[in-house]
């Protein structure tokens, strides 16, 4: 009994000890599982947790490159802006992180949940900017929460500081918070959510010379948040800058010159192609896109008939009017169609078929030649001397001056107008060009259109004898230093080949037009510099209301454009005012303002300054001085 009680034990002990094996090496297998997933297959997301637990990369931004004007003025440099910015894997609780924050920045909280979405699928390593452009008063408000604040990074951030405030915006730009889709491009892989970038005018054309190339530093923190020591540093590369070729005080002027009113101005070396002065009216202040816009600031934008946000310089596609006639008369006299002794009469109107085409002056202008029908702006010379002509014969005479195409200027989504020919109404409609839409496109109606630049360089070609310059906004390229990087020198686009008897002859024209009693363009006449010019006025499809009064969207726009000095030009200048009805009487004043602050600049930049005092004109005063004394020129006739 005693042995089978005994082998009976035995067995049993087996079997606990079978069972416990089993078990053991269950349990070993198990821990050895979990090792191997842990080790294995989650070793790098684990130890990112790990590293995102003790360490942080803090970006550093680069110091954005400064913007002067050819003086050394500055137009744009840089203040230091505060950013809130989140690392995802510290925080446990994210509602509750972001109503704080809510709160604490009075800033929508879906705003806020919207830009974290975004920014996790590429902030691993990096903070998700939330706000930018925080307060003083809302970033001591965070400090002093910062225990209820798990995973908040405070940044600084250079921001862009405009000078002048709105003068140039258009021209300039403004940078704003890169975008989901700009992320997604080449060109920007070394942007992160929340950095800035350049969305229009010059700091979106150079924004990568710019810009420069962003540093950061690999700090560890305690479980509060506090640095206890910098692990490695990446310093920053600042941006280089650019030395434009505008004059700001002449800028000014030319600003000043339109008022309320919108519309363009260029004005440009016609010598080398150098914009000296790229107006779009009315502005914006470029500030506001850096941030937070206030909506109701948004809405003003939008509202507003005259369309602040629309560069009108580079984009605005105008039928260019009268001035479009010199295009024509160069073609009459290069083709033998017309010379300076050719004369045509005036009843006002010229019939065609069926159809009559009237002169602005209903009177008539009588018996006329060239310079007088230059002078006078003689609708009915043009209809005649189109008609000869054929379309055609116009237009290869317009493309000569580079019209019907952008002239690269330097900033994006520049328009290229319209030359139109037969060839072009073919494909563009399928029907046959009839004489009847020659005579509209020879005194710049019907389908011709032309942008504020390109009607600048076109008259500084005629001032220079024939040469069209690309026009051109950089002067040079420097570093932080200020040492010379790049500088650019002055590009031919294209020689007209129009021959020098043909050229002096218009020029006689265009100075009458300023100059000579009955010239539609005596607003724009200096006392001491010969100014020539052409005015034009470009229709508008008019509409009229209940009382009979045309509305401010479907009057004329007013056109004017000139050069000066007569004997040896140095600048051309382009005015088109929307809607402005007449270019003799509200372009021509403006071109007048413009030439009158340039010379004057001049005039001041060659006085010998006195020991302890800078001359007022050096700031445009003493354009305005000058302006002042003297008497305006009579008043004259308008097409």
């Amino acid at each position: 009994m005693n042995g089978h009680r005994l082998i009976h034990e035995s067995q049993g002990a087996k079997r606990h000890i079978a069972y416990l094996s089993i078990f053991a090496a269950a349990l070993f297998f198990l821990l050895l599982t979990r090792l191997w997933y842990l080790q294995i297959v989650k070793s790098d997301e684990l130890q990112s947790q790990s590293e995102s637990n003790r360490l942080r990369l803090v970006p550093v931004a680069a110091s954005r490159g400064t913007i002067f004007d050819r003086n050394g003025g500055v137009l744009v440099t840089n203040r230091p802006s505060f950013s809130v910015a989140v690392i995802p894997q510290e925080v446990k609780d994210r509602d509750a992180l972001l109503d704080r924050l809510s709160k604490y920045l009075d800033i929508d909280r879906s705003e806020l949940l919207d830009k974290w979405e975004k920014g996790k699928g590429r902030a691993r390593y990096f903070p998700i900017v939330l706000a930018s452009g925080i307060t003083r008063d809302q970033l001591e408000l965070l400090e002093e929460n910062r225990l209820w604040l798990p995973g908040i990074e405070i940044e600084m951030k250079p921001v862009r500081q405009y000078e002048s405030g709105t003068l140039a915006a258009h021209l300039l730009g403004y940078i704003g918070e890169v975008s989901e889709e700009e992320l997604k491009k080449d060109t920007t892989s070394g942007y992160n959510s929340g950095d800035y970038i350049g969305k229009s005018g010059i700091e979106r054309s150079w924004e990568t010379l710019l810009h420069g190339r962003d540093g950061g530093r690999q700090i560890e923190v305690d479980a509060r948040g506090r640095v206890l020591r910098t692990i490695s540093e990446t310093a920053p590369v600042g941006g280089s800058s650019l030395v434009l070729t505008i004059d700001t005080a002449l800028q000014t002027a030319a600003e000043k010159g339109f008022g309320e009113q919108a519309g363009a101005a260029v004005a440009m070396d016609v010598n080398t192609g150098e914009i000296l002065a790229f107006v779009s009216n009315p502005g914006f202040d470029p500030a506001l896109f850096a941030g937070r816009m206030p909506p109701d600031k948004w809405k003003e934008y939008l509202e507003d008939k005259r369309h602040p946000l629309e560069n009108k310089a580079l984009k605005g596609q105008y039928p260019p009017g009268s001035t479009f006639k010199i295009i024509t008369a160069l073609a009459g006299l290069e083709e033998g169609v017309v010379d300076d002794h050719t004369s045509s009469v005036c009843r006002g109107a010229y019939v065609l078929g069926n159809n009559t085409f009237r002169c602005w002056e209903k009177r008539g202008h009588g018996t006329v030649n060239l310079k007088r029908a230059l002078k006078e702006s003689c609708d009915v010379y043009f209809y005649q001397l189109g008609e000869k002509l054929g379309i055609d014969r116009i237009a290869a005479y317009a493309r000569k001056f580079a019209l019907g195409a952008p002239l690269g200027i330097g900033l994006e989504n520049e328009k290229a107008g319209l030359i139109p020919d037969s060839a072009w109404k073919e494909k563009r409609f399928g029907k046959k060009w009839f004489q009847g839409d020659t005579l509209p496109a020879a005194i710049g109606q019907g389908y011709v259109l032309m942008t504020p630049v390109q009607l600048a360089a076109m008259i500084g070609a005629v001032a220079n004898d024939g040469t069209v310059y690309r026009p051109h906004l950089v002067k040079r390229i420097i570093d932080q230093e200020g040492r010379i990087l790049q500088e650019f020198k002055p590009e031919v686009v294209t020689r007209t080949g129009i021959s020098p008897r043909s050229i002096r002859l218009v020029k006689e024209g265009l100075l009458a037009v300023v100059n000579e009693g009955g010239g539609t363009g005596g607003q724009a006449r200096l006392y001491d510099v010969r100014v020539a010019g052409k005015t034009g006025t470009s229709q508008v499809v008019k509409q009229r209301d209940k009382k009979g009064a045309i509305p401010y969207q479907y009057r004329d726009h007013a056109l004017f454009v000139a050069f000066a000095p007569y004997d040896k030009p140095e600048i051309a200048v382009a005015v088109v005012v929307e809607h402005g009805e007449h270019g003799g009487s509200a372009a021509a004043p403006i071109a007048g303002n413009i030439l009158r602050a340039y010379f004057e600049g001049k005039k001041a930049a060659s006085k010998p300054v006195k020991a302890g005092k800078a001359p007022a004109s050096e700031e445009g005063d003493g354009a305005e001085q000058a302006g002042e004394e003297q008497t305006s020129p009579p008043a004259s006739k308008e097409e």
